[in-house]
């Protein structure tokens, strides 16, 4: 079936449609663009072409869709609705081509895994799932891939709060929220605001579906937010499930993970025993606490995908004794101080880097914590191995963003990974 553009936007695609960001997600808004027999301009200012979006240039254009690195207030989105513009966000626009089910997650941490899992135990009943969003492939994309979708396909869609708090359009026949914690502060100018970013998906969801973690419920009584019609889902402190030995949801904080699934898996009518079998079979995508190699007794973990405090919480709990760990990067805002207050006890040594180490060193020496601040990444990696001896872990859990030092939070594992299989042989550029 062809991919036709709802009535509404018609006389909006008429003049080239303006895609604000030339990544993935622009490249996917492109795509779809294409398919419906439309024309999109791409503006980008770190590209080579595209340029400034002007003011000139959105009177050229009456629809713009932007990638979810462009703030609600951003300039070009201010010079877009001065301009008369229809705007959207790219998960939204590419929602209004979809006919399929769309199950949205999110939450501050597990939320990709969760993805995983769920498209994985989906496809294991013989559900045809596909992963998409925030994962890292864009709704806009998996359109075109699947011609807008099957009644009876299901879309598991990772969203951000950058792609929930400028929805319009998307509707979700269910929601799951695994937890909620400080993060994204560069962005949202507090707690509430992220919540609140986040809370547009319960108000675009089916009635009676969506599937809250413990944490989410805690700050929702916080904010005032009513969870009447809210499956709240004892996510925390639960005892060990014997059924999930020897999975990644065998310990917190995976376990978070599949109670969530589980509440929505139970709710749609599915076998619960089916669930547990796909928890034996799924394997986690990479960076995620993962264990890189032993080197004369010392254990190296890529955990290069916690980019936030809450997540390096999680990542250290799962020690015994304290670990050396690289920590630092891009700041996202929050409460340093507390962070670091938290971990103390966790950390033999805290190796330093990215634009954080200053004040991230600052924080332990006030809190006594073993530091050293490194200039880049592979003196990091070399300095932890030498604070650490046989029976330690050197655990790479930045908390931070990739982007000061790195392409990615999957470049600076990649590179982590390539570094620790180095060790000993003569100093490579990483840089």
């Amino acid at each position: 079936m062809p991919l036709r553009p709802p009535e509404f936007l018609q006389s909006a695609l008429a003049p080239p449609a303006a895609i604000l960001g030339g990544g993935i997600s622009g490249a996917g808004v492109q795509g779809l663009l294409t398919a419906i027999g439309a024309e999109g301009v791409i503006y980008d200012a770190q590209a080579a072409k595209g340029g400034d979006f002007t003011a000139a240039a959105a009177r050229r254009h009456a629809l713009v869709i932007f990638s979810p690195g462009f703030p609600p207030e951003h300039p070009w989105l201010q010079r877009a609705r001065a301009a008369g513009a229809l705007c959207f966000g790219e998960l939204d626009f590419a929602s209004l081509f979809w006919r399929g089910r769309l199950v949205a997650v999110t939450g501050t941490n597990g939320k990709t895994t969760l993805t995983e899992f769920l498209t994985h135990a989906l496809g294991a009943i013989g559900r045809n799932a596909q992963a998409t969003g925030n994962i890292g492939h864009p709704f806009s994309r998996l359109v075109v891939e699947k011609r807008g979708g099957a009644r009876d396909m299901t879309a598991v869609c990772e969203v951000s709060s950058f792609q929930a708090e400028t929805l319009q359009h998307l509707r979700a026949h269910a929601t799951l929220w695994t937890n909620f914690a400080e993060d994204h502060l560069e962005r949202h100018p507090g707690l509430e605001s992220y919540f609140g970013a986040k809370w547009q998906l319960v108000a675009r969801t089916d009635a009676g579906a969506v599937f809250a973690g413990s944490s989410v419920c805690r700050q929702a009584a916080k904010f005032e937010r009513s969870t009447h019609g809210v499956h709240q889902v004892e996510t925390e402190g639960r005892p060990a499930d014997p059924r999930l030995a020897r999975t990644l949801f065998a310990t917190y904080p995976q376990r978070e993970n599949f109670l969530l699934a589980a509440a929505w898996w139970r709710e749609s009518g599915f076998d619960e025993a089916a669930l547990y079998a796909a928890a034996q079979s799924f394997k986690p995508g990479p960076h995620r606490l993962a264990r890189v190699a032993v080197r004369e007794g010392v254990t190296y973990w890529n955990d290069s995908k916690a980019t936030n405090f809450h997540a390096v919480e999680a990542a250290l709990a799962s020690f015994e004794a304290p670990v050396v760990l690289i920590a630092g990067g891009k700041s996202k805002g929050g409460d340093l101080a507390g962070f670091v207050h938290r971990i103390a006890s966790r950390l033999k040594h805290a190796v330093l880097i990215g634009e954080t180490s200053a004040e991230l060193a600052f924080h332990c020496s006030m809190f006594r914590v073993a530091h050293t601040r490194c200039a880049d990444f592979p003196e990091a990696v070399r300095r932890a191995t030498e604070l650490a001896q046989a029976g330690d872990h050197v655990l790479l859990s930045p908390g931070f963003a990739s982007f000061d030092m790195f392409r990615s939070y999957e470049d600076r594992g990649e590179q982590f990974e390539a570094l620790v299989q180095n060790l000993g042989a003569p100093a490579a550029n990483f840089r």
